[in-house]
C-alpha cells in the first residue's frame, strides 16, 4: 500500500508539483472553453452576429472581473489560512461554476456563471506556484514551476480541440467534471514548512496589501511583474478571441473557427513555457528569460497587428509564434513569487497572474473604444505597441530572484529572515 509515511520531503514536493499543474490544466481548460465556444454558445443563445462581438466582450470582462475580485480574495486567504486551503477550494468553486455554464439559458446567467468561474479560477494557480517554491529547493524550484505552467497551459491545447469536436455544452460539463476529480488529490499534498512557521509567529502580518501598495520599492516590483505578463492576454485575449473581426479587416476572407487559431496558439505558449523554463535554468536567471523572449514576441506581434498575414495559415503561424515567446510565464509566476517575502507570497503570487488576466477588460474595452474611431487594424496596432512598450520600461523594476533564500518575512520598513 501507497505510504506517504515514507516518502522524503522533496518527494513529497514533486508531489505536490504534479498536483498543481493538473490543476493548473484544468484551470486553463476551463478558463479558455469561452473563447472557444463564445461564438456558438451566443448563437445558441438567439443572438444575432451583429450582437455576439459586443455580448462576447461584456461576457469575458465578467469572468475576467471575476479572475481581478477573486485574485485579491484568493491571495489573502492564501497567507492567512494556507496555501492548500485555497488551491483546493478554488477548484471546487471554479469546477462547480464551469459544469453550470453547460445549462445557461440566457446572457445573464452566463454572466453570472462566467463571473463566478473567474472568481474561482483565480485562486488555484498562485497557491500552487506558491506552495512549490516553498517546498522544493531554489535550484529545482524553477524545474517545478516550469512542469506546472507547462502542463497547465496545454489545457488550452485539449480547450482548443475540445471547440473543434465536442459542442458547447458538453465541454463544459467535461470541464466540470475534471476539476471535481481533483479534489481527491488533496490527501496527496502538505502545507508548506515556511508558511507554517510564518503563521506561528503572532507578530507577523500575513496576507496585508498594506506592505505591498504602502511601500514604494515593493509596489514597483508588484506593478512591473504585472505589466510584463499583459502580452499573453495581448495575444490570447484580443487577437484570438476576437480573431473572426481582426482578420476580417485584414481582407482575409477564408472561413474558420477561433479554435482553429486558438491550437495553434496554445502550442506555441506550452513549448514556449517549457522552452522559457530550460532558458532561465541554463542563464541562471529569470530576467534574462524573460528580456529575450519579450523581444522576439514583440517583432511578433507587431507584425500580426500590422496586417501582415494575408491568408488564415500565415495568421496561425504568427499567432502560435507569437504565443511561444509570449511563454515567459512559468518565468514570471515564479519571479513574482520569489520577489517578496513568506508573509505575503500567496498574495502576491496569486493577485499577479489574476490582474494579469484582468488587464484583458482594458484590452478588449480599448479595442471596443478604439475601432469605430480608428477602425480595427489601426485599433489593435495602437495597442500592441503601447503594451510592449510598457513591458520593457518594466523590465527595471523587477529584481533578479533565482539564486534567491525564500525563507523570510516583509516588514513595514524592511524584509526579515
Amino acid at each position: 500500500m501507497f505510504n506517504l509515511k515514507k516518502l522524503s520531503s522533496e518527494q513529497m514536493a514533486w508531489i505536490a508539483v504534479m498536483v498543481a499543474a493538473l490543476g493548473y490544466f484544468v484551470d486553463v481548460f476551463d478558463m479558455w472553453l469561452f473563447g472557444n465556444f463564445r461564438v456558438a454558445s451566443l448563437q445558441s443563445l438567439g443572438l444575432s452576429p451583429e450582437e455576439i462581438t459586443d455580448v462576447g466582450v461584456t461576457l469575458l470582462n465578467w469572468q475576467q472581473a471575476g479572475f481581478l475580485i477573486g485574485g485579491f480574495i484568493w491571495g489573502i486567504m492564501g497567507d492567512k489560512m494556507g496555501r492548500m486551503q485555497v488551491m483546493f477550494g478554488s477548484i471546487f468553486i471554479y469546477s462547480l461554476a464551469t459544469f453550470l455554464n453547460a445549462f445557461v439559458t440566457d446572457v445573464t446567467q452566463y454572466a453570472i456563471l462566467r463571473f463566478v468561474s473567474g472568481l474561482g479560477l483565480a485562486g488555484e494557480i498562485g497557491a500552487g506556484i506558491t506552495l512549490i517554491v516553498e517546498l522544493l529547493p531554489k535550484a529545482k524550484r524553477g524545474i517545478g514551476t516550469t512542469i506546472v505552467t507547462c502542463l497547465g497551459v496545454s489545457g488550452a491545447i485539449a480547450a482548443a480541440f475540445a471547440g473543434k469536436y465536442l459542442d458547447w455544452k458538453t465541454a463544459y460539463i467535461v470541464g466540470g467534471l475534471m476539476g471535481f476529480a481533483l479534489l481527491g488529490l488533496r490527501l496527496f499534498v502538505h502545507e508548506s514548512g515556511m508558511y507554517n512557521k510564518v503563521k506561528e509567529k503572532s507578530d507577523v502580518p500575513r496576507g496585508s496589501l498594506l506592505l505591498i501598495f504602502g511601500h514604494s520599492r515593493r509596489f514597483i516590483r508588484y506593478f512591473s511583474c504585472v505589466i510584463l505578463g499583459i502580452p499573453i492576454y495581448l495575444c490570447f485575449g484580443l487577437m484570438v478571441t476576437f480573431s473572426p473581426e481582426i482578420v476580417g479587416a485584414f481582407g482575409i476572407t477564408e472561413k474558420f473557427i477561433v479554435p482553429d487559431i486558438m491550437i495553434y496558439g496554445a502550442i506555441g505558449l506550452t513549448v514556449g513555457d517549457l522552452f522559457a523554463g530550460i532558458l532561465s535554468q541554463y542563464l541562471q536567471s529569470r530576467k534574462k528569460a524573460i528580456l529575450i523572449f519579450l523581444s522576439f514576441s514583440t517583432v511578433l506581434g507587431l507584425l500580426v497587428a500590422s496586417g501582415v498575414p494575408s491568408t488564415i495559415f500565415q495568421y496561425k503561424i504568427l499567432i502560435g509564434l507569437m504565443a511561444l515567446f509570449t511563454g515567459y510565464w512559468a518565468c514570471l509566476i515564479t519571479t513574482s513569487a520569489e520577489q517578496f517575502g513568506t508573509n505575503i507570497r500567496a498574495t502576491v503570487a496569486t493577485t499577479v497572474p489574476n490582474i494579469i488576466r484582468g488587464t484583458s477588460i482594458l484590452l478588449t474595452m480599448s479595442f471596443a473604444y478604439l475601432k469605430p474611431q480608428m477602425g480595427i487594424g489601426n485599433a489593435v496596432l495602437l495597442i500592441t505597441i503601447i503594451v510592449f512598450g510598457m513591458c520593457f520600461l518594466a523590465l527595471f523594476g523587477i529584481q533578479e530572484t533565482f539564486h534567491r533564500d525564500l525563507d523570510y518575512v516583509e516588514t513595514k520598513s524592511k524584509k526579515t529572515s
